[in-house]
């Protein structure tokens, strides 16, 4: 059992290591598990084969999956670790990371990824001061001195002195030569994930002023903050401020979508589940925009099909998937179950017509809008639809699947019902499918909730077909063995 609310992995800057992530660590106390994460060449860690991005992305993954819980978590990276970040945040959208949970992402003064700005002037400094091995005290105290708007307090100077003196001047050449230079923009692609851009206005090359350009195209949901009097060194300048984002950014995310338990959520990570399906449960957790603006309908049909939403589909008022949001995004780009009632027009064009009737006649009690609700199901004919009752009750019909088939398709809502079968055929599924097929009994991979582990001499099966099970709760439920 867990006694934090989430972990928030850091990637730090060019010179720092996991020390770093200290600060920010006592800024946030007990609630959150900070992770400081030493890239190749970094703290004590040895360096790469190469000087590529992706190779430190691999570092990084591989050290997320080693520690991550199953629970919620954020991503947070200064710097040289914020175009890391970007290539991690992308594989973990994607599936191709054994770990599930990302719930957003905090950028430090972040390098982009694009090529990092960065004069040659400058960047032909700093390679002299690893010419000759580590850097010189005197040298790593100019690399602080040039990046904080005032003096750092003596010992945490000392302790930035330290980190620096103590990375590889191998990995220190090749972020300069070869990683800051490189472009993974085409490889990142848009991550569409909560983020918070955090910069000061005293940064030449990375701060406030010019991150919205750099990643604005990249990070289309990112929230920019300015920092006055601030330099690069965030983690070291701004930890108290860069805590209370963190925590901003926590309550609307993690905090305000349903829960996967985290046993679920190691499941989703594991082998057993594909690639493609762990992408699919990893985006539909994402919590959804606060700020969405509707693509196929107008403002006013989004708020009709929430408020319907809100009758059909009841949900925690403190945990809300935006159901109306996400059937409104599968319009808009074409996704749909491929059926369509008889008699009517496409599906976004059949929404905003059948919205509208119903806008016409909705009450503001509670009481009259099931009535009316009741009355459509039952094929009675409403003041002002465009179809007869008949014709318009399918296509309500077809309004109840799509937000009931979006509630049911959110991981959360997976745990709920107790389905796991997402996970019988991925690489490690083996055997693929189910072995132990009955009521109330589980596989030993599966989350405990769902049924009790038979014995060794218990009677199996070559796990294909349907099985039928209770969990522990009783609740019935139907898996699917691939």
């Amino acid at each position: 059992m867990t006694n934090h609310d989430g972990t928030i992995f850091f990637l730090p800057g060019l010179g720092f290591g996991s020390a770093s992530a200290a600060p920010l660590a006592a800024a946030l106390g007990d609630r959150f598990r900070v992770v400081g994460i030493d890239l190749p060449g970094h703290g004590r860690t040895p360096d790469a084969v190469d000087g590529s991005v992706s190779t430190l992305a691999d570092a990084a993954v591989t050290a997320i999956e080693a520690k991550a819980d199953g629970g919620p978590w954020l991503l947070a990276a200064h710097s040289m670790g914020g175009k890391v970040a970007a290539l991690v945040a992308a594989r973990v959208l994607s599936g191709h990371a054994n770990v599930f949970g990302l719930a957003g992402v905090v950028l430090l003064a972040p390098s982009p990824p694009t090529p990092e700005p960065m004069d040659d002037d400058t960047r032909a400094l700093m390679l002299s001061w690893a010419e000759n091995g580590p850097l010189a005290e005197v040298d790593a105290r100019k690399f602080i001195a040039q990046n904080v708007a005032s003096s750092l307090d003596a010992a945490v100077e000392q302790d930035a002195v330290g980190q620096v003196r103590q990375m590889s001047p191998l990995a220190w050449q090749r972020w300069l030569n070869e990683g800051s230079r490189e472009n993974i923009s085409a490889t990142v692609g848009v991550i569409d994930l909560p983020v918070v851009v955090m910069a000061g206005e005293d940064d030449d090359d990375l701060g406030a002023s010019a991150q919205p350009r750099l990643l604005g195209a990249v990070y289309p949901r990112a929230r920019f903050v300015s920092l006055p009097a601030t330099g690069h060194l965030l983690p070291y300048e701004q930890p108290h401020k860069v805590a209370v984002e963190i925590v901003r950014l926590w309550e609307s995310t993690a905090a305000a979508s349903p829960e996967v338990d985290p046993e679920w959520g190691r499941v989703i990570a594991s082998h057993r589940t594909g690639v493609e399906e762990r992408s699919l449960l990893a985006r539909r957790a994402v919590a959804d925009d606060l700020n969405y603006r509707p693509r196929a309908l107008s403002p006013g049909q989004l708020a009709t099909l929430r408020a319907l939403a809100d009758r059909l589909v009841p949900q925690s008022e403190a945990r809300r998937i935006d159901l109306a949001a996400r059937v409104d995004a599968d319009l808009a780009s074409g996704r749909g179950d491929g059926w369509r009632p008889f008699g009517l027009p496409d599906d976004a064009s059949a929404y905003r017509l059948g919205l509208d009737a119903i806008a016409a006649v909705w009450a503001d009690g509670v009481a009259q809008q099931d009535a009316l609700i009741r009355r459509i199901i039952a094929g009675e004919l409403i003041t002002g639809a465009p179809w007869g009752g008949e014709v318009f009750g399918r296509w309500f019909e077809d309004l109840r699947t799509d937000l009931t088939r979006t509630w049911m398709a959110h991981p959360a809502s997976l745990s709920r019902i107790g389905y796991d079968g997402f996970a019988t055929s991925g690489p490690g599924a083996e055997p693929a499918g189910y072995v132990s097929l009955g009521a109330g009994v589980r596989d030993p991979w599966e989350p405990a909730d769902l049924g009790t582990l038979l014995s060794d001499t218990a009677d199996e099966s070559d796990g294909s077909g349907d099985r039928g099970a209770t969990n522990n709760t009783g609740q019935a439920r139907r898996e699917n063995a691939a």
